[in-house]
């Protein structure tokens, strides 16, 4: 698949029994589309018929998605986000401590987390550069701890490649780059030469100024040829596609308007042909909305054609996991609010 299109599909996802026998599987799972709307840089629109999509772009978007970092892509995932920082913009730094991090880590997995994200370097909006000294001397103990204090795989949130190495050496398993490889050239080499899985991000310009002005022709179609463009680029490097994950950078180099355009188009983006990952937060009082909202899209990821599809499959999936956890348990009640608060804020910006 070519890194750019002249033409893009975003597929009409529906899910129910009431499948017609033409219908193609989305990703190999329950959704299923027999439409799509076809786009362009010069912004017509049409619908058409799931027939009318190149057959290698139909491949992209029906192909079951493979395991990463050991964990089957055959239902949604959520990813725990764990920010070592003294100015994180999702935590306010409550876990940078060592073994605040820890006991952070293990409550999300209790909780339900399937992954934990460990970040060092703070990408809230204004954020400097920090040096790789500093930024591994806040991930590899708390990554080296938690290795072997979780049952689960973890991620190191980075786009250096001297952080990667200290990570993976400490046992992380993922390399999830907020830059999508454009901050440091050789992080992707080593990602294939150590045999990591990846993330590619899309965001614009650099923490210290992505929120200066963000502007886009059209977002959704250039976030999709940036995330098409470095997906070419690591396969280049080494890194096959089935380790690769795909993030649209939901808040990063975006506006309100631009985010939600990613919201609603987003089955776009599984034309890539790989996992997706989505991120989102929110703040409501004292109640952080956050790492509980991260999800792992693969081959059953419910991305409808409407954010409010999307959103519904985040309540959804957190309700089969506190259905499964006694009431008074203090982490079903945190995780629950933070759900909910989150489920709220989205519902309520989709109908301004």
């Amino acid at each position: 698949m070519t890194a750019t299109r002249e033409t893009y599909f975003r597929p009409l996802v529906q899910r129910g029994t009431a499948r017609p026998e033409s219908a193609v599987a989305l990703a190999g799972g329950p959704g299923w589309f027999t439409q799509a709307e076809r786009l362009s840089h010069d912004g017509s629109r049409a619908i058409v018929a799931a027939d009318a999509i190149p057959d290698d772009l139909l491949q992209c978007l029906s192909a079951p998605r493979a395991a990463i970092a050991g964990l089957e892509m055959d239902r949604p995932r959520l990813m725990g986000i764990l920010n070592v920082t003294p100015d994180s913009f999702s935590d306010g730094g409550r876990h940078s401590g060592f073994d605040s991090a820890l006991a952070h880590g293990r409550a999300m997995a209790d909780a339900g987390a399937d992954i934990i994200d460990v970040g060092g370097e703070s990408t809230r909006p204004g954020a400097v550069d920090i040096s790789e000294a500093e930024e591994i001397g806040r991930v590899a103990p708390v990554i080296e701890a938690l290795s072997s204090a979780v049952p689960l795989p973890i991620s190191i949130d980075t786009r250096k490649r001297a952080v990667a190495a200290a990570a993976a050496g400490a046992g992380a398993h993922l390399v999830n780059d907020v830059s999508g490889f454009v901050f440091d050239a050789g992080l992707a080499p080593f990602c294939a030469e150590a045999g990591l899985p990846v993330c590619i991000m899309h965001s614009q310009g650099t923490p210290q100024t992505m929120q200066d002005y963000p502007r886009y022709g059209d977002v959704l179609l250039e976030v999709y040829d940036f995330l098409a463009r470095q997906i070419a680029l690591a396969e280049a490097a080494g890194i096959p596609r089935h380790r690769i994950v795909a993030d649209p950078g939901i808040g990063f180099g975006k506006t309100t308007a631009h985010n939600l355009a990613l919201l609603r188009g987003l089955s776009l983006f599984h034309g890539l042909g790989v996992p997706l990952l989505l991120g989102a937060w929110a703040e409501v009082g004292r109640l952080q909305a956050i790492a509980a909202v991260i999800v792992f899209l693969g081959a059953l990821a419910a991305i409808m054609s409407t954010a409010d599809s999307v959103l519904l499959s985040l309540g959804s999936i957190a309700a089969e996991d506190l259905a499964r956890r006694p009431r008074d348990d203090p982490a079903t009640t945190r995780l629950g609010k933070r759900i909910a608060a989150a489920v709220m804020i989205a519902v309520t910006l989709l109908a301004l």
